[in-house]
């Protein structure tokens, strides 16, 4: 009986080491990704690459060689970035979740242009909403995908 005890107690730490602080779901995250952003009416309203590294056992991300690949004045050096991530999964490797960025331009004056973005990881994509606050000039929102790269 203590044999068949012990089997079960086994068998359930395996389960919950699958479920639990495993990093397999911030293995889906972290690498190169690219990501273009649109407009309410489809078009391209800036796009970017950068590199994703989820903090072994917290929400945070380090967003790395962040670097907008469209011209633009809205942001200007230095940017600031941050980011965060949740995610589920199950044994077969199928990871959801979401990812929330910031990215920050500091402009004179104390003001500053601000894009948040908020999305759906589903595998190597992210797709969601971004909105832009910021000067006259420097506002919007839309959709977005990123996609690894």
């Amino acid at each position: 009986m203590k044999r068949i005890g012990f089997v079960v107690w086994l068998g359930l730490m395996f389960v919950v080491a699958g479920c639990g602080g495993s990093s397999h779901g911030e293995s889906e995250i972290n690498g190169n990704w690219s990501a273009t952003l649109l407009n309410t009416d489809g078009t391209e309203a800036f796009s970017f690459t950068t590199s994703l590294n989820a903090s072994n056992g917290n929400s945070n991300v380090n967003v790395n060689n962040f670097t907008f690949t469209t011209s633009g004045t809205c942001f200007a050096a230095p940017l600031s970035e941050t980011g965060s991530f949740t995610f589920t999964g199950d044994f077969q490797g199928h990871v959801t979740g979401t990812l929330a960025m910031t990215i920050t331009s500091e402009l004179e004056a104390g003001s500053s242009n601000v894009l948040t973005m908020q999305g759906a990881v589903n595998g190597s994509t992210v797709s969601g909403t971004w909105t832009l606050t910021g000067v006259t000039g420097c506002t919007g929102n839309g959709n977005f995908t990123m996609n690894r790269s």
